[in-house]
């Protein structure tokens, strides 16, 4: 990174808890990712989240003897890198995103545009 500070790691709802529930490897391969996307970069596996309109909002994908994992992001706001959902998908039909998921991802979305909002804030009227 040249010149950028890294952006911070924000963790929405329960998004930690869940990610500290999986397994070691998944862990540090998400952790990875999330690198990446502190530093302004986009790691090989991170890939856009369709139904977002944009590149605002990634996925990484990570398998492994338990099962598919998924970390989602959003690097939409500049104040920081915001974890929406970590979840393991347990649809058995195609790659698509369960609706209940998406339903968590849209609503904590939400609540990261309001916490960019209050960070941008705070850092104009210090």
């Amino acid at each position: 990174m040249t010149g950028k500070e890294e952006k911070p790691l924000v963790w929405i709802g329960s998004s930690k808890k869940d990610l500290m529930a999986l397994s070691i490897n998944v862990r540090k391969f998400f952790g990875h990712a999330l690198d990446f996307a502190q530093r302004s970069g986009r790691h090989d596996a991170a890939k856009v989240l369709k139904g977002f309109g944009g590149g605002g909002v990634l996925e990484v994908v990570e398998d492994d003897a338990g099962g598919t994992y998924r970390a989602v992001y959003t690097v939409k706001f500049e104040e920081a890198v915001f974890v929406l959902h970590c979840f393991q998908k347990k649809s058995k039909s195609g790659i698509t995103t369960p609706k209940e998921d998406m339903d968590i991802i849209r609503a904590r979305l939400k609540v990261a545009e309001a916490l960019a909002k209050e960070l941008r804030y705070d850092k104009t009227n210090r």
